[in-house]
């Protein structure tokens, strides 16, 4: 299978390394390809497969790929969310199946989705933490069993803006943006395992505020009181002030109390019947890049590639999709407010 890698910044670098990983551990036939328009980015991509024991082709554009009659099977979308929806697109008016990341902004979504119906190709939306093994296991005890009884939950997620890339300001990185700003990523990143989790959400109650003196003109800080379908609800705090890393997640109920720091040892579960705290053995071993947050574990993001590279091989439907992140996409513009919708002809 021939995959090209469109952006090879940060996250770009991730999948082509992740994507190499996979296909060694599994035999699995990956022959890696990588565009970007900046040189620089392209050169980097070249050693860091280098040191990694791989080898990959790279370009400034897709045309110059195919140039020679090279066919490529898949695309893996790692550019900015702006600019996903044209790349799509172009992809599946090629002939190609499409891992995206997160988009943030619903461009082109009925257009995407009906042209890649058409065309019988694959469309895959990246949702991170629905792969992560601590959310599976949490929707696994609260959604997945029958004597749970209600939930009450509390959910605080930030990082300092300027923090997510040190090595770039973050007025040149998309979550300076208002359109694409690091609270709404925050609410895009957990919202969809959320609703997995927790059901439905039925009405959301927001108070938000600006608290930094950052020179941006979106609210930094968001409190969302959310009420489930199902009876559950819990209050979700999002910011990007925090200048620690916060990951706080605790799961009430008359018969469930479970907390999460965001590490892989960091999920406790109390059994009311015998008093006492376990921590589930949910990882084999822990992959963690230097440069990241402690809270940014690797595995989950080879899930995700493992689950877009099943779906293309044995038909093995994902579990999250673009049908569903409309309906996420449309709380989000709810929960901000401001009903802003991005148009590229502007």
């Amino acid at each position: 299978m021939r995959i090209v890698i469109i952006g090879l910044g940060s996250m770009g670098k991730r999948r082509m390394r992740l994507l190499h990983e996979i296909a060694v551990k599994e035999n699995r036939d990956i022959e890696l390809f990588g565009i970007d328009g900046r040189d620089d980015r392209r050169q980097e991509a070249v050693k860091v497969a280098e040191e990694n024991g791989f080898a990959i082709t790279t370009a400034a554009g897709l045309d110059e790929i195919l140039s020679d009659g090279r066919q490529i099977d898949a695309a893996v979308i790692s550019t900015s969310p702006l600019s996903h929806a044209d790349i799509i697109n172009d992809c599946l008016k090629r002939g190609l199946h499409v891992f995206t990341e997160l988009n943030l902004v619903k461009d082109r979504y009925d257009e995407n989705m009906a042209l890649a119906a058409d065309k019988g190709l694959k469309l895959f939306l990246s949702s991170t933490p629905i792969y992560r093994d601590e959310m599976r296991y949490i929707t696994d005890r609260v959604h997945g069993s029958s004597d749970v009884g209600k939930i009450n939950y509390t959910f605080h997620v930030g990082q300092y803006l300027p923090d997510w890339h040190p090595w770039e300001s973050y007025k040149d990185f998309f979550i300076g943006d208002k359109r694409t700003n690091g609270c709404r990523e925050i609410l895009a990143v957990e919202l969809p395992w959320m609703v997995r989790a927790f059901g439905p959400i039925e009405s959301v109650q927001v108070q938000s505020m600006r608290q930094t003196g950052l020179d941006i003109d979106f609210d930094d800080c968001y409190n969302v009181m959310i009420r489930h379908s199902n009876g559950n609800m819990g209050v979700f705090t999002v910011d990007v002030t925090a200048r620690i890393a916060i990951c706080d997640l605790k799961v009430i109920g008359e018969h469930t109390y479970i907390t999460w720091d965001g590490t892989p040892e960091g999920l406790v579960v109390y059994d009311p019947d015998t008093k006492e705290k376990t921590v589930p053995a949910l990882y084999e071993n822990v992959e963690h890049r230097e440069g990241y947050s402690h809270v940014i574990v690797e595995n989950m993001y080879v899930n995700e590639l493992k689950a877009f590279l099943d779906w293309l091989s044995d038909g093995k439907e994902p579990v999250y999709g673009f049908k569903q992140d409309e309906e996420i996409l449309d709380l989000i513009d709810e929960i901000e407010g401001i009903g802003y919708r991005y148009d590229h002809d502007v």
